[in-house]
């Protein structure tokens, strides 16, 4: 039985500055069942204040904690490993990083750096790890769905160009890493084979998710989701649904 949930953010309860229908509705539901919830989202061009912040705006005031971000894994994993960052991420996201300690030894830590993304920035950060550097990408995602309405290039294009060309692999701290859906499902109390994974996204959301061990893992026809995304993932979903409604009604219901 399912004794947690885990939500993707951006095309699942929100696109760009609206929330998408059903998404209140559906975290009242969960509410009322007495089944916790996590964000996790893949999100690396803004800190986590101002993702709170955004949900505050719609109404959906959670906990800091309750939103799990790849930025604060990676400053965790920086910290514990006594490195300081060499960021190739957005400006606004360099917040989150604000805290790292000093250190003598560097890491190189890619987000989506949007326009920032310069030849300038990854030639830096491509002679930082052919200097001996680890490589934490903050996430992989190919495409993301733009304030526009279509899709536009994602941070893992970049990541792939960096880990091409200094044959460094990149140590993934967000979706579709394992030990970030442990970590969202552990801080509810659960394991991670007693949770369900609501995404709009077929690699990172889902098969990420069922390959880190979640009970299921529901892909929504709403955000970056396109007409086939199913069949092109390496593990398809448990379901398709409209949209995180119907994603949560099924969880429940097979509670029941």
């Amino acid at each position: 039985m399912v004794k947690g949930v885990l939500i993707d953010l951006s095309g699942v309860v929100y696109s760009g500055p609206s929330l998408l229908p059903g998404a209140t509705a559906a975290i009242k539901r969960l509410n009322a069942a007495g089944l916790p919830f996590r964000f996790v989202t893949n999100t690396t061009s803004k800190p986590r204040a101002a993702i709170l912040d955004q949900l505050a705006g719609f109404g959906l005031t959670v906990e800091r904690d309750h939103v799990f971000t790849p930025a604060i894994a990676a400053v965790t994993w920086l910290d514990e490993a006594g490195y300081t960052p060499h960021l190739l991420v957005h400006p606004d996201l360099e917040v989150d990083f604000s805290g790292c300690a000093a250190a003598d030894r560097t890491a190189v830590v890619v987000g989506d750096a949007g326009r920032f993304f310069t030849y300038d920035t990854l030639n830096a950060a491509f002679r930082a790890l052919a200097g001996g550097t680890p490589f934490l990408a903050l996430a992989t995602n190919r495409v993301f769905q733009d304030a526009d309405g279509d899709l536009s290039i994602d941070a893992g294009a970049f990541v792939a160009a960096l880990q091409y060309a200094s044959r460094v692999e990149p140590i993934v701290m967000g979706k579709p890493a394992p030990a970030f859906f442990a970590a969202a499902a552990s801080s509810m109390g659960c394991a991670i084979g007693d949770v369900a994974m609501i995404g709009d996204d077929a690699e990172a959301d889902i098969a990420g998710a069922l390959k880190a061990g979640v009970a299921a893992a529901y892909l929504v026809r709403t955000g970056k989701y396109r007409p086939g995304d199913e069949q092109k993932a390496d593990m398809p979903p448990t379901a398709l649904a409209d949209g995180i409604g119907d994603a949560v009604s099924a969880i429940l219901a097979a509670r029941a």
